[in-house]
């Protein structure tokens, strides 16, 4: 798949920042322009994917809803 077919909106280029090996899952930081983008992927994925802090890649986001809280 070409990155140039999906929506650029939902990209954000950025940096490893932190990796949280877990067994199973690990949490993944990407420090980008507009800030920190988290993810949660498979300790597996991060091991196939050769990910480290200082790797180059892109966080594409996919939400189905999000909520809002009022700050009071």
């Amino acid at each position: 798949m070409s990155i140039k077919s999906l929506n650029p909106r939902n990209q954000f280029a950025g940096t490893v920042s932190f990796i949280n090996l877990g067994p199973v899952l690990s949490e993944v930081e990407v420090q980008t322009a507009a800030g920190i983008v988290t993810s949660v992927v498979t300790t597996r994925a991060v091991q196939e994917l050769e990910l480290q802090i200082g790797t180059e890649v892109i966080a594409f986001v996919k939400a189905t809803d999000v909520a809002l809280a009022r700050l009071d």
